[in-house]
């Protein structure tokens, strides 16, 4: 059985244990986050399928499946890739489809076409129309390789206000964007999420979940191809056995509340995206106003990071949404924005695998 000291000498040596895993992982990450090339000269199914795959998801785990008929692309919900303890009621899994079929919609252009949303039903998930287009705008395209859920500090400096009254109308009126940016509200939220923080890190079920979807090195994540690699939270990276235990020493109550609190204080502010409508679509809604504004940051030089944990959590969602004052309205996603670094990135899988006949 290992011990505490055994777990911290081998945190010590991960980077060189992780050393043969790294080439593996560089050239995945190197063909992910890219926008790709047209397979010729007709509609880039398989290019858009792939800036897809770059969406924000729940867990990363890309609980989608999508299906090409001509100049349509359908999302279809993957259940087989739910978080039933995080995520009871599939917000996210809905959410999640609806950052992909936005990220769908913001790439169209920078291939030539646009597109919108034809039809959506939570059994069969949405169905999205392309048309050709003279003078595409794709604006927000180059940010798509570039977006992610960077969740290390930032430098604590405030957004610009010409960036943030741009943010706030990323819901483009069929979500609210709330955007919180002055110290002492930021504080009061900061209670919200270290409350939902608390309720699962003290939850067995929810930490086996968590546990099970981290990808530990890169040879696990370069492999799987899924899931919350490591590093990317700025965490070592540890063979999975060794990795799974420092999990276990490391993921307390107490570490995790110095982190947000931490987090939290290195923030320009924070957004939350409440939709019109507590279901399916409505939360399809919520991760497509998330992708516009987290693209918008991203141009503007902002880092953005889910703190869904106040949402997560039932009990702790109402006293937020009143705190939030959303007028009855569920609030959706919570996400952190600011200035800062970037860290290594999760991975996707590739086109093949995310494809239905």
């Amino acid at each position: 059985m290992l011990s505490r000291r055994t777990v911290a000498l081998g945190l010590a040596a991960a980077p060189l244990a992780a050393c043969g895993s790294n080439e593996a992982y560089r050239d995945a990450v190197t063909a992910t986050w890219r926008l790709i090339d047209p397979d010729g000269p007709g509609f880039p199914a398989r290019a858009l399928v792939h800036a897809a795959t770059l969406a924000a998801n729940s867990h990363n785990t890309q609980p989608w499946r999508f299906v090409v008929a001509g100049q349509t692309i359908g999302i279809q919900p993957d259940y087989a890739r739910r978080t039933p303890v995080v995520d009871p009621d599939d917000h996210h899994l809905f959410a999640s489809l609806g950052c992909a079929a936005e990220t769908l919609l913001q790439a169209a252009p920078h291939y030539g076409w646009q597109g919108q949303i034809e039809s959506f039903d939570a059994r069969r998930g949405a169905r999205l129309i392309f048309e050709r287009v003279a003078r595409p705008e794709a604006a927000l395209a180059p940010a798509i390789p570039r977006r992610a859920s960077t969740r290390g500090e930032y430098d604590g400096q405030p957004a610009p206000v010409a960036v943030l009254r741009a943010l706030e109308r990323a819901g483009q009126g069929t979500v609210d964007t709330v955007l919180v940016t002055d110290r002492r509200r930021l504080e009061q939220a900061t209670e919200f999420i270290v409350r939902g923080n608390t309720a699962q890190v003290q939850s067995p079920a929810f930490r086996r979940e968590l546990k099970a979807w981290i990808r530990f090195d890169g040879a696990e994540a370069a492999r799987r191809r899924d899931g919350l690699y490591a590093a990317s939270s700025g965490n070592p990276t540890l063979p999975r056995a060794l990795g799974a235990l420092a999990f276990d020493l490391a993921f307390t109550e107490k570490g995790e509340t110095k982190k947000i609190v931490s987090q939290m204080r290195s923030s320009a502010g924070l957004a939350v995206f409440s939709a019109a409508t507590n279901d399916p679509r409505g939360w399809l809604e919520a991760g497509r106003a998330y992708t516009r504004f987290a693209l918008m940051a991203e141009i503007a030089g902002l880092r953005t990071a889910f703190l869904n944990q106040p949402v997560e959590d039932a009990p702790t969602r109402g006293p937020f949404a009143a705190w939030l004052g959303t007028s009855g309205r569920r609030p959706d996603l919570v996400v952190r924005f600011g200035q800062g670094p970037g860290l290594p990135r999760s991975l996707r899988r590739p086109v093949r695998d995310v494809l239905s006949a």
